[in-house]
């Protein structure tokens, strides 16, 4: 096999020394920005602007925000920050002490959040537990998504993106998915989904071009695949097994898939549909997937 499409599943130094050093309990699964991220100029901006904007909507009331993990896990500039943009009188007390007062009052300010943005709980990038934990990543979603709904205007940088890491604490050890995510707004997701809206359509209209949109298609698939030293030739039949599906995402979204989590040469319909329940799986967890798909 190609030495260059095995490196594609090994994981550098750094990567191990992160996965060391951090606790995650048995059965938990936690997400982060990894390492290499952190030194991002354009994640570093974001957090500036979004600083900014609190401090200056907050200057009346004497509010300095230094650091978004430290100074808002505990819900007090949440709470001010709400009352201050959308006019909302929460029934929390203004400094809540112990943990549980600050899980309780982060319970009432997220569901308040949710309900003012119109977002369902599968649509929400934040939890009480991870906004508490001073998680970076769920803090920042939350900011953009309150700052996108109250100062749409604010001038935050766009097409925000993080390297990320999913571990989970199995019993069988630790199971690592590495992904792309952005923060703020992806321009060129936008640009795709017009070309998806052309493509819907062409299939509505114009069936009898079905042979010339495959061959996009195709030419898409090989395009990233052929990096591993892949050729696509039929879309049904090769990618039945899962085997190029789950490349390809890995290809786009930047997954880390472990050789462990799937069959690269599957043998049965089995392992098959397992691969392919593993890809779904993965396309529904980046938000790219929103409607059901039989897997068999």
């Amino acid at each position: 096999m190609d030495s260059d499409f095995l490196n594609v599943f090994t994981q550098p130094a750094a990567l191990n020394q992160f996965l060391d050093e951090t606790v995650i309990a048995q059965g938990e699964k936690k997400k982060f920005i990894k390492p290499t991220s952190s030194n991002n100029p354009k994640l570093e901006e974001l957090k500036s602007v979004l600083t900014d904007w609190i401090n200056t909507t907050l200057k009346e009331e004497h509010i300095v925000v230094r650091s978004l993990e430290e100074d808002l896990y505990d819900g007090l500039v949440l709470h001010h920050l709400l009352e201050n943009l959308g006019s909302l009188k929460l029934d929390v007390d203004k400094i809540a002490l112990t943990e549980k007062k600050q899980r309780q009052k982060l319970s009432v300010i997220l569901e308040a959040v949710a309900k003012c943005l119109q977002l369902e709980e599968s649509q929400l990038k934040w939890s009480v537990e991870s906004i508490l934990t001073k998680d970076l990543l769920s803090t920042l979603h939350l900011l953009v998504a309150i700052a996108k709904h109250f100062q749409p205007n604010l001038a935050m940088p766009p097409n925000v993106q993080v390297e990320t890491i999913t571990i989970e604490n199995t019993s069988r050890g630790l199971k690592t998915v590495n992904a792309v995510e952005y923060i703020t707004e992806n321009k060129e997701n936008l640009e795709a989904q017009s070309k998806d809206d052309a493509f819907d359509e062409l299939f509505s209209r114009a069936p009898d071009k079905l042979d010339a949109v495959k061959k996009v298609f195709l030419q898409f698939v090989n395009q990233h695949v052929g990096k591993l030293g892949l050729n696509v030739k039929d879309i049904e039949s090769q990618f039945a097994d899962g085997v190029i599906l789950l490349l390809l995402i890995g290809q786009l979204e930047g997954y880390f898939l472990n050789l462990r989590d799937f069959f690269l040469t599957p043998a049965s319909s089995t392992e098959m549909l397992h691969n392919v329940n593993l890809a779904l799986d993965l396309l529904t967890d980046g938000g790219l997937l929103n409607f059901s798909v039989n897997s068999e």
